[in-house]
Formats: C-alpha cells, structure tokens, sequence
C-alpha cells in the first residue's frame, strides 16, 4: 500500500477524542503507512496531527451564541478548503461538528477536486432537520454513523452509511483505575468522589458551572464527606480553575484523557452536561444527572424545532428516560442536589440506571473489531479506491 494522506477535520474536543481513536486504528491497518493533514484538538495532536489552526475558535454551541462568530469562522473555513487544495490528500474525513464541516465540503464539491469526502458521526437528524438527510448526499461521499438505528435515516435518498459503533465503548475509562487516582490526588478512602463535568465549550461551561458549584457547596454544607473533582480539557481550562477559585469551592481539577477517566471511574456520582461524556459515565457505570442551559433565544428555538423526547444518548437509546435531564429552569442547583442525594442513597433510581447502563453498552457494541477499526476500514477501501474503466472514481458506485 503506498502512503496514504488523509485529511481530517475535528470542531471540538469530543471530535477530537474520536479523531484521536480513529488516527490509532488508521496507522495499524495501514501499517504505518499513512500521512495527516488537517484541523484537530489535543488528543489528534499526540497522534501526530499538526493542527492548522487552534479548535477553540470551533467550539461554540447555541444558535444564538453563533452569530457573534460568523466572520471568524467563515475566514478559518476558507483557510480549511485553501489547505485541502494544496496537501490534496487520498480522502478527506470531516469528525462530527456539522455545521462546519458541511460547508467545507459543499466548497470542495464545487471545486471538482475528485478527492474523496466522508463525514464521521451522524447529524441528529431524528431530532431536528430532517431535511437535512436528503441533501446530504450531494456534498459527501459516504457516512459512518455511531448509532445503529441512524443509517436507515440516509440511504433511502442516496446516501452511502455504514454503523460503525461507538467508539465511546473503546475508551480508556473501562479500564482506568479509580484507585489510582485516589492514589495520585491523595483523597481518603471514606471519602465519596463527587465529578463535575460542565462541558467542553466556553459557553457551556459559563453557564453550567456556576451552577455545578453551588450544589458542591450545598452538598458539602449538609456533609463533609465529598471530594469534587473537575475533569476538564485545555479548551477551557483557564476559565474552569478562574471559575473555581472565584466561587471559592474548594475543588480538585484535572486535565488530560487519562485524569478524566480515573476520575469518572473513582466517582461514587456525577453531574454532567449533556453530551458524549455522559455516555462515558454510562459505560464507567457512574450514576449521574445530566444538565443543560441555553441562552432564552436558543432554548426557545429548540423547544420549536426539535423533534425529540430526550436530549441524553443512553435516554435516547433505551427509548426511555434512565438519566435526568435537567435542561434550562430545571437546571438549578436544589433539583441536582436532591438526585444526587437519592443516587447515592442506592435505591430505586441507582438500580434504574445500573440496569440500564448495561443495556446501553450492549447497544453500542459491534463485535470483533472496535468501532474506530471498524471506521478506519470503510476509510482506506474508500481511499485506496481504484479508477473505474470510464476514468471516474469507484467512491461513486461504492456499497458497503
């Protein structure tokens, strides 16, 4: 096989995390043969990736809160496509972040290049945008889904889909070791690990937070038998450890996939924002709440136009409601301290969760190989293809 180059493009950091998986199972079935170009975070970055620009500029999440960066990301898209032309990689493979990616790859598609574009992690289309499903095709070559139930969304209108799996099942916090970290950060035996996890974009943690916070100090101030710990990552970190020492909760923050797993494995219970982490908690078989807050214009416009009865994936995958979702005026610190009283109480919700966690994972799961090899396979048949006798690429007319 010659050296293949591959164009990758992650928004933010849960593509990144994906990315990072997918790059490790890249090189092995490639045996070392393959080259990266593109747009990643911290994860991609240890794999090898130099990233063309700094993704926190990506990380934005709102309707509302968009707007303000519409220049700046319409210049980091043009840089993008400028990139692509000039490595003019084997196959491009844009990782989740929709809204960006798809319109690098609507300019791709007007420029002819003849390069391969495959997207990785399907828009929620089942929830909001259903539309969306039917252009798709015209701007991508082939999609990898993480959800078994999401293909059938797609190829009706002419759209190649592949389940994939979860790669969330191949994390390293299945593995990680909660004793380790206890070790590591010198916290008690008789202590109970309380994580908080207020997101990964700026504007999901300056909103959910505060709120985190208070309920520490709610908690702490019925008893003292909790130590809370914040994982985070490096897009926002700065304001994560301003945050804490502002509202003086005394608080354990930590950085890096591997700190972040040994934390949610050594919690006892865990307040989240609603998004692949909780998935993670569901794995590690944590209990947790998931929260979530808007600005009044974003929430008021997803109360219109989405489609769904949750926004939780283990919700959404059982198809009934085993993690609360405290989502907007919900979202306040008495609602998330009294299910965190009644979790750790072990009774009816703990055993709701612990049953459904199981099924969850057994949901995700496909077989022999992890999903991110899985992916990596679809990937290089893609890349690797071969002209067909016209002269026009093979991805056109490709099955899976």
């Amino acid at each position: 096989m010659k050296d293949l180059k591959i164009y990758l493009i992650a928004g933010e950091p849960s593509g990144d995390a994906l990315g990072s998986r997918l790059m490790k199972a890249l090189v092995r079935k490639a045996e070392g043969n393959v080259e990266f170009f593109g747009v990643g975070g911290e994860n991609m970055e240890k794999e090898g990736l130099k990233s063309l620009f700094d993704i926190t500029d990506l990380a934005i999440m709102g309707l509302a809160e968009v707007i303000p960066s519409i220049p700046k990301v319409l210049k980091l898209m043009k840089r993008t496509v400028e990139d692509i032309k000039k490595v003019n990689p084997d196959i491009v493979v844009s990782i989740d972040s929709w809204s960006f990616c798809s319109r690098v790859h609507k300019k791709l598609k007007k420029l002819n290049l003849d390069i391969p574009q495959v997207h990785y992690v399907a828009p929620q289309v089942w929830a909001w945008k259903k539309k969306r499903a039917k252009t798709m095709h015209k701007y991508i070559d082939h999609l990898l889904t993480l959800l078994p139930q999401e293909p059938k969304y797609f190829t009706p209108h002419g759209l190649d889909t592949t389940f994939v799996g979860h790669p969330v099942i191949e994390s390293s916090v299945v593995t990680a070791d909660g004793q380790d970290f206890r070790r590591k950060y010198n916290i008690p035996a008789d202590k109970l690990i309380v994580s908080l996890l207020p997101g990964s974009r700026h504007n999901e943690v300056s909103r959910l937070f505060p709120v985190f916070l208070t309920t520490a100090k709610m908690m702490m101030e019925a008893e003292d038998r909790y130590v809370f710990v914040v994982p985070t990552v490096k897009t926002v970190s700065n304001r994560v450890k301003k945050m804490a020492e502002t509202a003086k909760v005394p608080v354990v923050i930590v950085e890096g996939s591997e700190n972040r797993h040994q934390a949610i494995k050594a919690s006892s219970v865990a307040m989240a924002a609603s998004g692949t982490v909780a998935l993670e908690l569901a794995i590690a078989n944590v209990p947790h709440i998931i929260a979530y807050k808007v600005s009044p214009l974003s929430a008021m416009l997803a109360r219109k136009f989405l489609k769904i009865q949750f926004v939780n994936l283990s919700n959404i995958i059982l198809g009934r409601e085993i993690v609360p979702e405290l989502l907007q005026e919900r979202a306040v610190p008495g609602n998330i301290k009294q299910y965190m009283t009644e979790l750790l109480s072990k009774k009816d919700l703990y055993e709701k969760q612990m049953e459904g966690f199981d099924k969850v994972r057994e949901k995700l799961g496909l077989g022999e190989q992890t999903p991110s090899e899985n992916a990596a396979d679809v990937i290089i048949k893609i890349a690797t293809r071969e002209k067909c006798e016209d002269g026009v690429n093979c991805i056109f007319s490709y099955k899976d």
